[in-house]
């Protein structure tokens, strides 16, 4: 009754279509058993209607809570949804690895679903982060039986959104970490360690050795997160079974791709999209304003996918309302708001922005001038401030004037605009600097500076530098491509444009110890000078592809995703 009442209450609340039935019959705990003889937990949520297709999820973050509600409100549009829990979490037998088993796992539940008596033929599959990685891992190979996907805020390859630039995602992996591991401890505890603020955690992100954050963040040693300390190198053969991202043209089924253009993942699941594209697959996207793990996204996401599943999914499949956009932004800043574009990314004029003397940011070219240049020291890392992070509340963006007043964080900033620009693609940046250090980080990001002077994050990027990756020419210097998110975003007339350039962003990313000792044993902090130079035969700048914005659509109302 409870949960009748709550699926009511969210559809209202939401504005999710009507039910098509409340009458749901809900089994649980079924025994699903996989091949090596492991039992996963599975929950299976069915509609009274005859034929009905079936939605899968699997998910490593258990079936109760907020997962309970939304598998109800899919079955009561006409699903059978069928949710279960990950090897290792859930009361699911074996040990959680992630990403190891989900493809062998995946299809043994397939074979499980054929042979249900109300199976229909047909499945799709809905999910976000990890939920979405474990679709990836089973669609090249579920033939035609699956007719959709929905990947929300994810990608089929996880390995370079662990390691972006080569560094680590410190805060990502080991709150992660730390949330998996939570799951297991009664759910009193768990409230008082949140509202105490998660002191272990915080305490475990600024921990060295990096090898005992996980025993300091949870009690105990997580033998997945060691294995990510040790296997961090581009090469390792660790992740190669891991990933996916080579398989996705054998992918069939059509995908709905939502994201934020703050999440962890959004240059990893935006290169899926690009892959499918390249292969003559019409993927829809969706990236809209949010985080990782932003109510936003996810109300965005179940409109989105409940509309996918059943324009893919049901007897009606292929009829009734006119396709939507293959490609819906959000453009953020003043004077934005959502556009419809038929690919993604749009046509863009690529434009310089050049670091020049006095901290300026401008269009001209480099001009002759000596270098700028900061002390980064490990020991008093610079932190890290919004952006893409796991936890939503601290994550997106913010006033970064705090962190531009450190002597270790270098800026340059534009004139106010006289007309607004709009910025809608891949951004990237080129920095060209000389240190005493050959380990170090290299952070940069662009923000908007608003008439009050308040300094909002747009994107940023992170790439570590070794002497390998990176050799210095004969003047010691080294050039730093720096791969930035992605964005779309109107810096409104008035406003202007910076750039930071720091040695880093802690605990976001773990710090640089500047002695190249490797990733999980590393105690010796080093700091050290660099310099970045602008001149005309090194002109560092941000590269911003700059779209007209009388040629764009005008921006659409703002319509449920």
């Amino acid at each position: 009754m409870l949960d009748r009442l709550a699926s009511r209450l969210a559809v209202a609340a939401l504005r999710l279509p009507a039910a098509r039935t409340r009458r749901i019959v809900v089994t649980r705990d079924v025994a699903v058993r996989a091949r090596d003889g492991v039992i996963l937990r599975t929950d299976h949520y069915a509609p009274d209607l005859p034929g009905a297709p079936t939605v899968l999820i699997r998910t490593p973050y258990g079936r109760g809570g907020p997962m309970r509600l939304l598998c109800r409100i899919a079955a009561e549009q006409g699903f059978h949804v069928v949710i279960q829990s990950c090897r290792g979490t859930g009361g699911s037998g074996g040990s959680f690895d992630p990403f190891a088993f989900e493809r062998d796992d995946g299809l043994d539940t397939l074979d499980w679903l054929r042979r249900q008596r109300w199976w229909g033929g047909a499945f799709g599959m809905f999910g976000a982060s990890y939920q979405g990685f474990v679709q990836w891992a089973l669609a090249a190979d579920a033939g035609g039986e699956l007719r959709a996907m929905v990947a929300v805020a994810t990608a089929s390859a996880t390995r370079d959104s662990t390691y972006a630039g080569e560094s680590f995602a410190l805060d990502t992996v080991l709150t992660w970490v730390e949330l998996l591991q939570a799951q297991t401890v009664p759910w009193l505890a768990r409230q008082w360690e949140l509202k105490r603020g998660q002191p272990r955690l915080v305490a475990a992100l600024s921990h060295l050795p990096l090898v005992e954050a996980d025993r300091v963040a949870t009690g105990v040693t997580v033998p997945f997160f060691q294995e990510w300390l040790r296997q961090h190198t581009p090469q390792a053969d660790y992740w190669r079974s891991r990933v996916f991202d080579d398989r996705l043209h054998l992918v069939r089924a059509p995908v709905a791709m939502v994201s934020g253009w703050h999440d962890i993942f959004l240059p990893a699941q935006l290169r899926d999209y690009a892959a499918l594209r390249a292969v003559g697959a019409r993927p829809r996207l969706t990236v809209g304003p949010w985080t990782h793990g932003s109510p936003g996204l996810f109300v965005a996401a179940l409109r989105a996918g409940l509309s996918w599943l059943d324009a893919h999914l049901t007897s009606s499949a292929g009829t009734g309302t006119p396709p939507a956009a293959p490609v819906r932004v959000h453009v953020g800043g003043t004077g934005g708001g959502w556009r419809d574009l038929p690919d993604w990314p749009p046509p863009a004029r690529l434009t310089r922005w050049h670091l020049h003397p006095g901290s300026a940011l401008r269009t001209a070219a480099a001009v002759p001038s000596p270098p700028d240049g900061f002390r980064y020291d490990p020991a008093d890392p610079t932190p890290s401030l919004g952006g893409p992070l796991l936890v939503a509340q601290r994550a997106g963006p913010v006033d970064n004037r705090p962190v531009e007043r450190r002597a270790d964080v270098l800026t340059w900033t534009s004139e106010p605009l006289t007309d607004a620009l709009e910025v809608i693609g891949p951004v990237r940046a080129e920095i060209h600097l000389r240190s005493e250090l050959a380990y170090l980080d290299v952070f940069v990001r662009l923000c908007d500076v608003d008439h009050r002077g308040r300094s909002w994050n747009v994107c940023d990027g992170l790439v570590r530098v070794d002497p390998q990756r990176f050799p210095v020419d004969s003047a010691g210097v080294c050039a730093v491509p720096v791969e930035m998110w992605p964005t779309a975003h109107r810096f409104a007339p008035g406003h202007r444009l910076r750039l930071q350039v720091s040695g880093g962003a802690h605990p976001r990313y773990a710090r640089n110890p500047g002695t190249g000792e490797p990733l999980g044993a590393a105690v010796t902090l080093r700091g050290g000078y660099r310099e970045i130079l602008h001149d005309p035969d090194r002109p560092s700048a941000v590269v911003l592809p700059v779209v007209d914005s009388a040629s764009q659509p005008s921006p659409s109302r703002i319509q449920r995703l």
